[in-house]
């Protein structure tokens, strides 16, 4: 297997949103987060990284079709979402870069992809001047019908990425699931490493 993993710019970003969007769609439908996608919210979601001169978004590509994307803008970007679960922590926003999707086929796993994409959005982070990059992930619990048998968190890796849960920093989404008729509200727990500090897996 092959894969091109590159940060993409300018009209290169513009030509590979759409199927970012069928990327997030197809994928965020497994668990955990059992997202129902719809193509025109996420149109109007991924416009962001059309609007922010900050955003970065990475895509990797076997031969010429993208088979996974992982994106990432400063934290003010999303003020209105995550201001509230930041308040209290003693980090200013300005200071954080978030790393929002990271969404790969199932076929391109376990080949280092998962890290490229987390070497690449640290770096644009630390270009920007960023002291900390964070992200949040869907809190599910332990018992609900849809989890697979053996099913595996990516805790560990991030965890080897440097990354550690924030205590009480929770942010709370709504989006319909694939088992039920209309949106509900989830908990995302935030994750956080200060750009000084090590964290790579080898």
């Amino acid at each position: 297997m092959t894969l091109r993993v590159e940060r993409l710019e300018g009209a290169a970003l513009d030509a590979a949103l759409d199927d970012v969007a069928r990327l997030r769609i197809a994928v965020f439908r497994d668990w955990p987060y059992l997202y129902d996608g719809d193509t025109a919210y996420e149109r109007a979601y991924l416009e962001v990284y059309r609007r922010s001169p900050g955003a970065v978004l990475v895509g990797a590509y076997d031969g010429d079709t993208l088979v996974g994307a992982a994106t990432g803008t400063p934290m003010q970007d999303h003020a209105d979402d995550f201001a509230a679960a930041f308040a209290g922590t003693g980090i200013a926003l300005e200071d954080v870069f978030y790393c929002a999707e990271s969404v790969l086929m199932p076929a391109y796993r376990g080949a280092g992809v998962g890290h490229r994409f987390f070497d690449l959005r640290e770096a644009h982070a630390r270009a920007l001047g960023r002291r900390w990059c964070a992200f949040c992930a869907v809190i599910r619990p332990a018992t609900h019908p849809l989890r697979p048998p053996g099913y595996r968190p990516l805790d560990g890796f991030w965890r080897r990425r440097g990354y550690a849960p924030m205590e009480g920093v929770v942010a709370h989404f709504a989006w319909k699931d694939v088992d039920r008729a209309g949106e509900t509200r989830k908990p995302l727990q935030f994750w956080i490493r200060a750009l000084d500090a090590p964290g790579r897996a080898q």
